[in-house]
């Protein structure tokens, strides 16, 4: 299970299902994705994940010395390393624009910022609600509107129908992983959504949430998806609204990082066999 562990713990997964989340959107819109464009997905989440984690163990990491540091995180420096390198390759093979990309690496950076070592900038850890918000805008920007290669102006109905459901979708996805890590997060001072909000709050948060996407899942058919593809978007909700509930009980590692993110790989699965 070592093989498991490690593309689980290096983010290498994670980097699966945002391609797959690409694919889904692809199929969804009825758009061609290149080769480069899935692999310029794969390597920029696979990177921007091993640089958060890295950037984050060093924040916390207290008077451990960098050299010390450095030896222990040689294999996600190395992954990072190599990630940086096919994003590189992808990026200039593909048809992404130079915008898009920027918006997606401001993202990451801003995202990134409570974790700098700079005294100046820890006021940013108390930005609760925009920390969550903003990843799952993250996910959203970079699994369904840079695989459209189009502009915000010319976004056309069914374009916004999925980025907003992708958005609600790794909402709760977010919202699973925060409640996950509230009392670490509460310990090192960075706030979230689920630092910020009582239980019963966040219950309501995610009724909210669930109610949307289940509610408009309805109106899919008329955003030209067929139905069995609806069907498995509506599985999909349901199943994550579960797979929540499970989470409020204590869980351990798999579950997070193979159930709760092998949702965005499961969704995208069950459209593209709904579409066969």
């Amino acid at each position: 299970m070592k093989w498991l562990h490690f593309i689980l713990s290096h983010s290498i997964f994670v980097a699966i299902c945002a391609v797959g989340l690409a694919f889904q959107t692809g199929q969804l819109l009825h758009v061609d994705i290149s080769f480069y464009l899935y692999g310029f997905i794969f390597f920029a989440t696979l990177c921007s994940y091993n640089f958060y984690w890295i950037l984050s163990r060093y924040a916390f990491a207290g008077d451990e010395p960098l050299n010390a540091f450095l030896k222990k995180e040689v294999t996600g420096i190395s992954l990072l390393l190599i990630s940086a390198i096919g994003f590189a390759v992808c990026l200039f093979q593909s048809p992404v624009q130079p915008a898009h990309v920027a918006t997606a690496v401001l993202l990451t950076v801003i995202y990134s910022i409570p974790l700098l070592p700079v005294r100046a900038l820890h006021f940013t850890r108390k930005a609760g609600v925009l920390k969550t918000l903003l990843l799952a805008f993250t996910w959203a920007y970079v699994t369904a509107f840079i695989p459209l290669q189009k502009d915000w102006a010319l976004l056309n109905g069914p374009d916004v129908f999925i980025f907003t459901r992708r958005f609600l979708f790794m909402l709760m996805l977010c919202i699973i992983f925060d409640n996950r890590d509230k009392a670490v997060d509460k310990i090192r001072g960075l706030h979230s959504l689920a630092t910020i909000l009582k239980p019963n709050q966040l219950l309501l948060v995610i009724a909210f949430v669930f109610i949307v996407l289940f509610g408009t899942n309805f109106l899919s058919v008329s955003y030209g998806i067929s139905l069995n593809q609806s069907i498995a978007l509506q599985t999909s909700t349901i199943a994550l609204l579960i797979v929540y509930f499970f989470s409020t009980r204590r869980q351990g590692y798999l579950f997070y990082y193979f159930i709760v993110d092998g949702l965005m790989l499961f969704s995208a699965l069950a459209t593209f066999i709904a579409g066969i």
